[in-house]
């Protein structure tokens, strides 16, 4: 496991988490760009080949991928109390946000102002996402035939209709 730096405390983790929770915007790519800038670029407490390895273990696993990063990293800096406070803080931010955004569209969704911040942030989320494959993807994709592969998968899906499982 290449790695530059010790692990962080619990605290210091936990501090962390929070940050990426109250940060995360623009789905699963944008979470884990996110958490691929915070971990392993500003404090390297993984290295790019763990980091990776993690997310490809969480993508073949049923269910949100972002989310299950976030546990899975959690639990291999402070096991199992690390990894619930991942996921929790993980979460807990979002849904909090949701709600307020949906209390706020629900009491004034027709307004000039609050359609305008709407759609405002629907921009901001595509650009995150847009940002979010690029840089994902250029760390994930090597080689000529890794990218001929993503780009048929690409065509197949959009192009095609051809069900993804």
């Amino acid at each position: 496991m290449t790695q530059n730096r010790p692990y962080p405390s619990l605290a210091e983790a936990t501090r962390i988490w929070a940050q990426i929770g109250l940060l995360s915007f623009g789905g699963p790519a944008g979470q884990i760009a996110l958490m691929h800038r915070i971990l392993v670029e500003d404090h390297k407490w993984l290295g790019e080949k763990r980091f990776l390895h993690a997310l490809n273990y969480c993508m073949l696993l049923p269910g949100p991928e972002a989310m299950q990063l976030a546990v899975y990293i959690g639990w291999l800096m402070h096991r199992t109390p690390g990894g619930i406070i991942a996921g929790v803080l993980f979460v807990l931010p979002g849904v909090v946000a949701i709600m307020a955004l949906s209390w706020i569209y629900a009491l004034w969704g027709h307004a000039g102002p609050v359609e305008a911040l709407f759609f405002g942030l629907k921009a901001a989320v595509l650009a995150i996402i847009v940002d979010a494959v690029i840089r994902i993807g250029s760390r994930a994709l090597k080689n000529r035939a890794m990218l001929a592969i993503a780009g048929a998968s690409f065509i197949a899906i959009f192009g095609f209709a051809v069900l993804f499982r």
